[in-house]
C-alpha cells in the first residue's frame, strides 16, 4: 500500500542531524512507493535542503519562519500542524530525538492517532510492522497501526540510511506559515554537552564510570574517543559523583544510545546502565573486577586497571589508523 509520507529532517548548528537521513530510509520503507516529503523547520536553512533530496527524499517542504529558530513546542508544532493539514500524509516519521519525542506525542494528540515511539525496525514483508524494545531492552515487540496516519518515531543509529546519491534531486519548495502567540521563548540556549560528535548519534561511544576516580580520569577517554571518533559518555554514579555533566549520561534515566562500538570503562554494569546501551553492537568492558556484572553483556572484556589499558589503547589505534 503507497503512502505518503512525511519525514521531519532536524537542523543542529549549522547543519543536519544523521537521524534526519535516518528517518528519510524509513519513510522510504513506511511509504512502500509513495512519496517521501522530507519537512525542515527552522530559520535560514533552506540551503541544507538539497542534501536530503541526495539520501532519497521525493519533495522537500523548507518551513522558515523566525519563530522556528529555536525548538519550541508550540512554535514547532504549530508548523507542522499547517503542513500536515496541507499535505495530508498517511504516513509520519520522526527521529526518536528530544525534538522527536516532545514534538511527536503534542501532533500525535492533536490528530487523535496511535504512535509508535523508538522504533528499532521495520518489517515491511506483508502487513507493515514496527519493532521496539520494552522493560529496559530486555525484549521486544511487535506493533502494528491498524488504522488511520502510521506515526512512529526511530531510534538513532538502528534504522541505516540510504547511499548517498548526488545525482539524485529533489523538488524544494518553501511552504509558508503562520507561528504565533508562543507560549514558551527561547533567550538563551547554554550547552552543557561534550563537544564533536552527537552522543546520541555516535558511533563510537567511550563511557566512564565512579571507577574513572575523578573529573581527570575522564582525559585518557576523551583522547580515545577523539583517536576513533567517537563521543565520551558517562553512567549514573559518575554523574552523581560530579565527574562530569549529567548531559553525557547514558542509562534508563539518560540517553539511551546504539552506537557501533561501546567501550565501557570502571563501569560495574547496573541494570539502569544497561538499560542504556545493551543493545550496542560491540561492547568491551574495562575493569578491575572480574565478577564485575558489565562483563556479563560485554562482547569482549578487559580486567585491569582503565588508567594503564585506555592509554595503552589510545597508542595502539593511533597507530593502526596512522598506517591505514
Amino acid at each position: 500500500m503507497a503512502r505518503k509520507t512525511l519525514v521531519l529532517a532536524e537542523a543542529r548548528d549549522g547543519g543536519l542531524r544523521h537521524v534526519s537521513y535516518e528517518a528519510i530510509a524509513a519513510g522510504k520503507k513506511v511509504a512502500d512507493g509513495g512519496e517521501v516529503v522530507a519537512v525542515l523547520c527552522g530559520d535560514n536553512i533552506a540551503s541544507l535542503a538539497p542534501s536530503l533530496g541526495h539520501y532519497g527524499a521525493d519533495r522537500i517542504l523548507t518551513v522558515e519562519n523566525e519563530n522556528l529558530k529555536n525548538y519550541t513546542p508550540d512554535g514547532y508544532k504549530q508548523a507542522m500542524m499547517q503542513v500536515i493539514d496541507s499535505e495530508k500524509p498517511e504516513a509520519i516519521v520522526m527521529g526518536h530525538t528530544a525534538i522527536g519525542k516532545d514534538l511527536s506525542a503534542g501532533i500525535a494528540s492533536r490528530l487523535n492517532c496511535g504512535l509508535i515511539s523508538d522504533v528499532t525496525g521495520i518489517d515491511a514483508d506483508g502487513e507493515l510492522a514496527f519493532i521496539r524494545p520494552v522493560y529496559a531492552g530486555k525484549a521486544f515487540e511487535k506493533k502494528r497501526i491498524k488504522d488511520g496516519i502510521v506515526f512512529i518515531t526511530i531510534r538513532p543509529n538502528n534504522i541505516e540510511a540510504l547511499e548517498k546519491d548526488e545525482s539524485k534531486e529533489a523538488v524544494v519548495n518553501a511552504f509558508d506559515v503562520v507561528v504565533k502567540d508562543l507560549r514558551t521563548i527561547v533567550k538563551d540556549i547554554v550547552k552543557k554537552t561534550t563537544s564533536g560528535v552527537d552522543l546520541s548519534e555516535a558511533k563510537v561511544i567511550v563511557s566512564g564510570g565512579r571507577g574513572v576516580k575523578s573529573a581527570e580520569g575522564f582525559e585518557p577517554l576523551k583522547e580515545l574517543a577523539d583517536v576513533l571518533g567517537g563521543a565520551v559518555g558517562a553512567s549514573r554514579g559518575a554523574c552523581d559523583a560530579g565527574y562530569c555533566d549529567y548531559s553525557m549520561q547514558i542509562g534508563q534515566t539518560g540517553k539511551v544510545v546504539t552506537p557501533d562500538l561501546y567501550i565501557a570503562c570502571g563501569i560495574s554494569g547496573a541494570i539502569q546502565h544497561l538499560a542504556g546501551m545493551s543493545n550496542s553492537k560491540v561492547i568491551v568492558a574495562i575493569n578491575k573486577d572480574p565478577e564485575a556484572n558489565i562483563f556479563n553483556v560485554a562482547d569482549y572484556g578487559i580486567v585491569g586497571d582503565l588508567f594503564e589499558v585506555v592509554p595503552l589503547l589510545t597508542k595502539y589505534f593511533k597507530e593502526v589508523l596512522q598506517e591505514a
